[in-house]
């Protein structure tokens, strides 16, 4: 079998990693490329917040090129066949992902107070911001140049967009719709 690949892009809280461990529940192999920024950050005894996320996922993007991330990935999942990665979050990544076999890139988003709301709920280290530095983190992570976050730019690549604002039921709903889909393309 062809290898499938759902990548997983989209705004902070809105939902990225419910949808990855969902596709998990049905078999696919999940990876996120934040936990792979989140692990050199903890080899460089360097996270305290999702700023050093950005800054050193910079960083690894400056010194290695715009696609590192999503070739870290690749030798992660040589011997996998059904893979969601999420955290996309650089156009570079995409065509990297692109390369290494059936690939088909979600978009998840909700409405900026309800992500800042779970966000809160969540609790991560992450997560204990205000309001405006929240949105201005956004903003941050939604224009940058080749070597940074471009959020923006990957979501206008997406195959499929959900729109995560209601219930979870629901989100799973969607989420079954677009494998029907996918299912159908491949």
């Amino acid at each position: 079998m062809k290898k499938l690949i759902i990548g997983i892009t989209g705004t902070f809280s809105s939902g990225k990693d419910t949808v990855a461990e969902y596709l998990a529940k049905k078999g696919f192999f999940h990876l996120s490329l934040s936990d792979l920024v989140r692990e050199e950050c903890q080899k460089r005894k360097q996270y305290t917040s999702r700023d050093d996320l950005i800054k050193v996922a910079n960083e690894l993007r400056q010194n290695y090129g715009p696609g590192i991330l999503a070739k870290i990935a690749k030798e992660r999942i040589k011997d996998k066949e059904k893979i969601v990665i999420s955290s996309i979050r650089n156009p570079a990544e995409v065509e990297e992902l692109k390369k290494e076999g059936c690939f088909f890139l979600l978009a998840i988003d909700a409405p900026i107070k309800l992500r800042y709301q779970r966000a809160k709920k969540r609790g991560r280290i992450d997560d204990t911001v205000t309001f405006e530095k929240f949105k201005k983190q956004e903003e941050f992570e939604r224009k940058g140049n080749q070597f940074q976050q471009q959020l923006d730019k990957v979501i206008l690549m997406a195959d499929y967009t959900i729109i995560n604002d209601k219930t979870l039921e629901e989100l799973y709903q969607k989420i079954d719709k677009i494998l029907n889909k996918i299912d159908k393309n491949i």
